[in-house]
């Protein structure tokens, strides 16, 4: 959920009452702002009186391992502090929403991390991004369901009364397809398979080693494994939406399919929650987050997304967040 620079924040000065961090932890970039603790219940998102905002790189453990991803965060919230002029002993309480956090152990052994970063006295709270997300569109209220797009992607929904479940989300080996990572690894297949013979051939090719920089298809393999990270495949996204919109058919067939997978993935979630009711017409909200949902002007992959999640069920009411989701968590 970036689109953020290291200092972009408006003027605010921390109070004696300390502060709180809000991270969002994501397998992109890492963004942490500090707010003031006594802050009241903002009005709207643009109400909220930010003290600093820092970023830093990847902190899904599952793509960088542990510690790289435990530096990171606490990289970004150190520089938060520092920007915000405090430091961590007027922290009041931290919300980590990071992507790779799956089981309740992944969840214990960051608590216990955390904890010894800040004042014994400070609240602290670990959940996946996809939780954060969700109440980013919702301000606070965890009810519905996100669906998160970017480098990988997860479908998650809370009813009423509790009760959770999630789809996909599991990295690209287990198969995150639809998401950034997966919709570039098969335009770089597809380019594979139409240097060999194996496949048709595609503009991809031509688009792909433009952008990379490279002079044949044969070195796309050692340009893929020199640095396999998810986020660096992942980047190739606009690539693949540019050849699409310019009439390829791979490119359009990939992302066709890439709509279908991330639909599928919500209607998973919303059938097993009943979010749409018994007769599956009763109105959810839809969270949407993610660079893969966002802005593209003739292929507009979160418009077919929702277009097929409305066919199953008409109430879906699709909701982009105005801010992410360090603003909404409920310290």
């Amino acid at each position: 959920m970036g689109g953020y620079e290291n200092g972009d924040s408006p003027a605010a000065v921390a109070g004696e009452d300390g502060v709180v961090l809000g991270v969002d932890g994501g397998t992109t970039n890492t963004v942490c702002v500090c707010l003031p603790a006594a802050m009241p219940p903002p009005e709207s998102p643009a109400a909220v009186p930010i003290l600093a905002r820092a970023v830093a790189g990847c902190s899904n453990r599952n793509s960088v391992g542990e510690s790289t991803a435990l530096e990171t965060l606490e990289q970004v919230m150190t520089q938060a502090l520092t920007m915000a002029n405090t430091d961590r002993s007027a922290v009041r309480a931290v919300c980590l929403a990071v992507s790779g956090v799956n089981h309740p152990s992944d969840q214990q052994r960051m608590l216990e991390w955390i904890g010894s970063l800040f004042p014994g006295n400070a609240k602290f709270y670990v959940e996946n991004d996809a939780v954060a997300a969700l109440a980013s569109g919702t301000m606070g209220k965890l009810h519905g369901c996100v669906l998160i797009a970017g480098t990988g992607s997860i479908a998650y929904g809370v009813t009423e009364d509790g009760k959770v479940a999630r789809a996909a989300g599991a990295g690209p080996v287990l198969g995150d397809w639809g998401s950034g990572y997966g919709i570039a690894a098969q335009a770089l297949t597809a380019v594979i398979k139409a240097h060999d013979g194996r496949g048709p051939q595609t503009s991809l090719t031509g688009d792909i080693l433009e952008k990379l920089e490279l002079s044949s298809p044969d070195e796309i393999i050692g340009w893929t494994y020199a640095d396999p990270s998810w986020a660096r495949i992942a980047a190739l996204v606009p690539v693949v939406v540019s050849s699409a919109e310019d009439g390829d058919e791979v490119a359009n067939k990939i992302l066709h399919d890439s709509v279908q997978e991330l639909a599928d993935t919500v209607i998973a979630v919303v059938r097993r929650l009943r979010l749409c009711g018994e007769d599956e017409k009763d109105k959810f909200p839809l969270v949407l987050v993610g660079g893969v949902l966002e802005g593209n002007k003739k292929w507009d992959i979160s418009g077919e997304v929702i277009k097929c999640i409305s066919k199953v069920f008409p109430g879906t009411v699709p909701i982009w967040p105005e801010v992410c989701m360090f603003v909404t968590m409920p310290f």
